[in-house]
């Protein structure tokens, strides 16, 4: 039988070059939505000055009411710097940084993801992206069509997307799994080791993760029906691809922990709207058809590339650790 590690390496190079060109335009996005909201006309009639005690997710609440005035700007700069520390913190670990795992994936074959969390954000977001795909392609073949919510402002939509990776980890991870884990399968009730496990649920001592696993599913299930279930929410289509992209998250929160999950939820909003927003700015085009340029489709071509060779290598990965334990 062929050595694993060449077979790896054969993969890997490929693998790798992709990883690479996806995390330089994840880094670009970081001033590109900058940009967008600060120097184009994305809000048209309002701009960054906009006061989000104006926006509907706080009209019902006390906040509505207060007189501490803080604009979209300002909310978009924090979440912003918020998501560029955690996009630093996981280029250097948790073990070692970016670039070393790359380097040992090209040179020796080695294939751990779990030594870095960008490695692991990239991967799973190559095929969340291809699973998202074959959905998506599947389920118009029988005339399903997958209609996003219409947003009244750009800007303000620009910072929703930006805004939910957060929100919706904090509560569908660390609240409907995280926390779930920790009961079932935590020996020892320490606040610290509360904290850790909800950052990384992979420090329980999970034997048999068939409970896990279910929990995971359910929780992904509900966030596939949180999209749709809504008035201003996506069409029914929908429903499969935030379930699958639920259960990939679930999964990736469980083995890796926060820091990777929230980044590749991050990257399907944030980065993703960065690039069409700024395609339609510069252009002065709509939204809609700034999806449709050449670049979106380079990059939809990239991820799809990046996650069909990442499946393969993870086949390859759990059939030679299979055989070397037979």
């Amino acid at each position: 039988m062929q050595n694993p590690n060449k077979i790896l390496q054969l993969f890997g190079i490929p693998f790798t070059a992709l990883l690479s060109v996806i995390f330089g335009l994840l880094v670009i996005s970081f001033p590109i939505g900058i940009y967008v909201v600060f120097e184009t006309d994305i809000g048209d009639d309002i701009n960054y000055d906009y006061p989000v005690t104006h926006l509907d997710i706080f009209r019902e609440t006390s906040f509505y009411q207060s007189s501490f005035e803080l604009s979209i700007g300002d909310a978009f700069v924090i979440l912003w710097v918020f998501y560029l520390a955690i996009f630093v913190f996981s280029i250097l670990g948790p073990k070692q940084n970016f670039l070393k795992s790359i380097s040992s994936l090209i040179s020796r074959g080695e294939y751990d993801v779990k030594v870095n969390y960008m490695f692991a954000m990239t991967k799973w977001l190559s095929i969340l992206v291809l699973i998202s795909a074959l959905i998506n392609f599947i389920q118009e073949s029988f005339g399903i069509i997958t209609v996003p919510p219409l947003g009244d402002n750009n800007l303000i939509q620009f910072f929703y997307v930006s805004l939910a990776p957060l929100l919706e980890e904090f509560v569908f991870r660390i609240l409907l799994i995280g926390i779930p884990l920790f009961v079932l399968y935590s020996g020892r009730a320490s606040f610290s080791y509360f904290l850790k496990c909800l950052w990384t649920p992979s420090s329980l001592n999970i034997l048999d993760s068939k409970k896990a696993f279910f929990v995971i599913a359910f929780v992904g299930i509900a966030f596939g029906f949180a999209h749709i279930a809504f008035g201003d929410s996506w069409t029914e289509g929908k429903f499969a691809q935030a379930t699958a992209g639920g259960i990939i998250l679930g999964y990736v929160y469980f083995r890796y922990g926060f820091v990777a999950s929230l980044l590749i939820h991050w990257a399907t909003n944030y980065f993703i709207f960065a690039c069409a927003h700024f395609i339609s700015q510069i252009n002065y085009v709509s939204l809609e058809t700034a999806f449709t340029n050449p670049f979106m489709f380079t990059l939809e071509f990239l991820f799809l590339s990046s996650g069909i060779l990442a499946v393969i290598i993870l086949i390859l990965n759990k059939f030679y650790l299979k055989k070397s334990l037979i």
